[in-house]
């Protein structure tokens, strides 16, 4: 038996990553346990199977809920409890902390130099400060680029591992089709559908060394990854060109959130967006924060432009909008652009869903006060789902503004006139994007 006993706290993704790349067959260890966050359903009292959990498992790793942590060092004789999911606050991480010494245990977490895989190809990363910072539409930027020099991308997603985690090793999605086929959730679609809509083939899963290998044999050619980070999370490829979206709205975040001031200070690019719709003040909070951990960073201003389908759906209607769910939830926004386009766009009333919230959606908006009125779109399994649609249909309004990355119409049927809106990534100023692709190209010899 190991004389190392350790429960790793996750939320379905950098728990299981660092799992396969530092413990699994590690003799020195025994994972006694994962916990699982809040904020994933149907995750804790569940497993993390023997087909990925290797030999030294034959039964494979208990999940239990998070709020039990204390009560578990105890009872697991835990020598080592370790941090491992991101998107949160010093604080949270901290309190965590107290809560695992104060029953006897260590704590600590895995560094890059441990749980980060080198490619054979080139990789860019796409990493953020905070959920909702811009990473999707910096990312779709980026890919946009490579394409016009011609070569072939493979996009690879921080883990959404919420279902079936053998089933979901290693995931390719290349046409609409594989969506329904891997079951995947609302919070899953909305991250996938943008880059198969583009032409693009993304991977995601639960094991990132068998993922890695097949992104780099994928059948229609691989010249560069991109890594599609979630969650602010730091990249588990090592980057070979590293951005990191920051986000004016929330100055001061990318200094006080974990992993977030992490990527800021590994970053190559630092792109500050939103520059379109935050303050003055907000944004040269953000430089001057940049400036002293990571001076020596490119800076690149953006702007976040939007546009609608049917603006008439919006102008004098009461309106109900639904918004991008993470970004509202472990995100920290009151509000996103769906918000901001009703407003623009003229809408008599933005009517609030929580009188209308049921089941565990009406719980969510509880766990997170800070969502004013609009409804984050959420979906982790076909309940939640459903409830979605009943909350929406059930809502008194005229018409629904959609500001989710995917149509929902797909998912859910909705009773009401609805406007999708859709929004950008535009470079202000030098430098460009187009420039500091095509240095490193240029740099890295690649055709």
């Amino acid at each position: 038996m190991a004389n190392k006993r350790v429960i790793i706290i996750g939320a379905g993704g950098r728990d299981f990553h660092n799992f396969n790349m530092y413990f699994r067959d590690n003799e020195e260890f025994e994972v006694v346990g994962f916990t699982a966050a809040a904020q994933v359903p149907d995750m804790d009292d569940r497993r993390y199977p023997a087909e990925l959990a290797g030999k030294l498992y034959p039964k494979g790793i208990r999940i239990y809920p998070e709020a039990d942590l204390g009560k578990l060092v105890k009872e697991l004789d835990a020598t080592d409890v370790v941090f491992a999911y991101s998107d949160v606050s010093y604080q949270h991480v901290m309190g965590l902390g107290a809560i695992a010494q104060a029953a006897g245990a260590n704590y600590m977490m895995i560094g890059p130099k441990n749980n980060t895989l080198k490619s054979k190809k080139p990789v860019i990363a796409i990493c953020a400060s905070r959920t909702g910072a811009g990473k999707g539409q910096t990312t779709r930027r980026v890919i946009e680029i490579l394409n016009g020099h011609g070569l072939k991308v493979v996009a690879v997603r921080h883990p959404m591992a919420y279902g079936d985690l053998v089933a979901q090793k290693v995931q390719r999605f290349a046409e609409l089709s594989d969506l329904k086929k891997h079951n995947c959730t609302v919070e899953e679609t909305e991250e996938y559908e943008p880059h198969v809509i583009k032409g693009n083939v993304i991977y995601a899963g639960v094991d990132y060394p068998a993922l890695l290998q097949a992104a780099e044999q994928d059948p229609k050619g691989c010249d560069v990854i991109v890594w599609d980070g979630g969650n602010n999370d730091y990249p588990f490829f090592q980057p070979d060109l590293m951005f990191t979206v920051v986000d004016p709205h929330r100055p001061g975040h990318e200094l006080a959130y974990y992993p977030g001031e992490i990527c800021t200070r590994m970053a190559d690019v630092i792109v500050i967006n939103k520059i379109d719709s935050a303050s003055a003040e907000n944004i040269q909070t953000v430089r001057d924060n940049i400036a002293k951990i990571n001076p020596d960073a490119i800076v690149v201003d953006t702007a976040s432009p939007f546009r609608v389908d049917d603006p008439s759906i919006i102008k004098g209607k009461r309106v109900l909008v639904i918004e991008d769910g993470p970004t509202l939830t472990h995100g920290d926004m009151s509000f996103g652009v769906g918000y901001i386009a009703a407003k623009r766009f003229g809408a008599a009333e933005i009517v609030d869903p929580k009188p209308y919230a049921v089941g565990r959606i009406a719980e969510i908006l509880k766990l997170y006060p800070q969502i004013g009125s609009v409804l984050p779109a959420i979906g982790y399994n076909p309940a939640q789902l459903k409830e979605s649609e009943d909350i929406i249909n059930s809502v008194d309004c005229d018409s629904i503004v959609s500001a989710t990355p995917i149509d929902m119409a797909r998912l859910i049927t909705f009773k009401k006139p609805y406007t999708r809106v859709y929004y950008d990534s535009q470079e202000i100023g030098a430098p460009t994007f187009d420039d500091i692709i095509a240095d490193f190209l240029k740099n890295n010899k690649i055709k």
